[in-house]
């Protein structure tokens, strides 16, 4: 075997140990952030925990560490307080404790935009983050995708004489940061992708689309036949 083969065979194998490699981590990345994240998130509910008496948390009942009973726990809180505030008592209770926030500067600020963003968001009757688009950014001929967050722009359009949405345009790949727009609603294209897909796509860089909409194609013209002369 001359040389020539032998570094044909080493390139093969090179090739196919990086292909073994990235089809490995294509399944065990997902698993692995997947498995932290949500350790993380268990973690953090279970310092709920702290609210009980020492006596009644389940390491010193049971005498082991229960892992997510803590969520368990912030669910039960979440569903106690819904139920409260829907009765009048509970309504007045938490209009006490708002009126008490607004008296504090920094805390007033930070609570109002926080709860205003929730009822925008938790909202099942909002328009917020329920519509992908396309917007023209960050020149023209080059195009990214943005969530309308409203369309509730009396003051602006006024203003600029015509009708604008705000656009939010997340970076890559973390979404939880960006940039929000006010554009022009004829200068914005509305996709048909959903909000999950489109935020897929911006977190993995784009390597992960939607399926391609193979839209109707317009009926070939049949070729005639040459007449005669």
């Amino acid at each position: 075997m001359n040389h020539r083969s032998q570094q044909v065979q080493r390139e093969r194998l090179l090739r196919a140990l990086r292909r073994y490699l990235i089809n490995g981590l294509l399944i065990w990345v997902p698993v692995l952030v997947t498995v932290l994240v949500v350790r993380f998130i268990l973690e953090l509910m279970d310092r709920t925990l702290l609210v009980l008496p020492k006596a009644l948390r389940p390491d010193t009942l049971f005498g082991l560490h229960i892992p997510g009973f803590g969520a368990v726990l912030a669910l039960l809180i979440v569903v106690l307080t819904g139920l409260l505030v829907t009765n009048f008592i509970g309504r007045a209770l938490i209009a006490i404790w708002e009126d008490l926030l607004e008296r504090i500067p920094f805390v007033r600020a930070l609570y109002g935009g926080v709860k205003s963003f929730s009822e925008t968001i938790l909202s099942n009757s909002g328009k917020s983050f329920k519509q992908v688009l396309l917007v023209e950014y960050p020149r023209v001929g080059i195009w990214s995708i943005g969530f309308q967050t409203t369309d509730n722009l009396p003051e602006i359009n006024n203003k600029l004489g015509a009708e604008y949405v705000c656009v939010f345009v997340p970076t890559t790949p973390n979404p939880t940061s960006g940039f929000i727009f006010m554009m022009p609603r004829t200068q914005v294209r509305t996709l048909n992708m959903t909000v999950d897909e489109a935020m897929k796509m911006i977190v993995t860089l784009g390597v992960v689309t939607p399926g391609v909409v193979h839209e109707a194609a317009a009926p070939r013209p049949v070729a005639r036949p040459a007449s005669g002369p």
